[in-house]
């Protein structure tokens, strides 16, 4: 298998994509366990116990809510950050740089075929995370709980394909893709 020497410019757009994708998957576990807004309602609840404030169900999940706005805040700016990315990424084919994936050359190997399979389910997921994360944003009111329903199944691919990517890495690394990590991280050519 020939061996690849990434770009410098191909390497800062997968580490940039990489670290966006592990900050979106902290604040979805935030929101999943401390941050969750019940959790925090409960706190407040706690608290209020023993002052001689009360609040109803409503008002302190409310007031979890406006608690936790900015780490919920950070989820979306990290999203954007991440359009911007995959513009990127998908522009640079363009110039010759992370070509797109094709399933379809001749010549590959099932192996081949399959990683390339495997990355094109993987960019598709990602576009419509980014899209209905983006019409839930920026869209109509009346689209916002569809499309939190679909944008919700991302953390699900995500983290199937992160471990997916770190398991084949790993594999390429210890067989026939010796130095495959050190050439996403310096560029250079693996000395066999």
């Amino acid at each position: 298998m020939e061996k690849v020497k990434y770009s410098k410019v191909y390497r800062v757009v997968h580490w940039a994509i990489s670290i966006s994708f592990l900050l979106l998957l902290f604040t979805i576990f935030l929101r999943l366990t401390w941050m969750n807004k019940y959790n925090v309602a409960a706190t407040i609840q706690d608290y209020l116990s023993t002052t001689d404030q009360v609040l109803s169900q409503e008002q302190l999940i409310a007031l979890a809510k406006k608690i936790r706005q900015p780490m919920w805040d950070w989820h979306i700016y990290i999203g954007y950050l991440l359009v911007g990315l995959f513009s990127i990424r998908f522009i640079l084919p363009v110039f010759g740089n992370m070509k797109i994936q094709n399933p379809f050359s001749s010549g590959l190997s099932t192996k081949e075929k399959l990683q390339k399979w495997v990355y094109i389910i993987f960019y598709v997921c990602v576009t419509v995370s980014l899209i209905t994360g983006l019409i839930i944003v920026l869209g109509p009111k009346e689209l916002k709980e569809s499309m939190e329903d679909i944008h919700t199944l991302g953390i699900y691919y995500l983290v199937a394909y992160i471990i997916i990517h770190l398991a084949g890495v790993l594999i390429a690394e210890f067989t026939d893709q010796k130095g495959i990590i050190s050439r996403i991280v310096s560029g250079s050519k693996s000395k066999d």
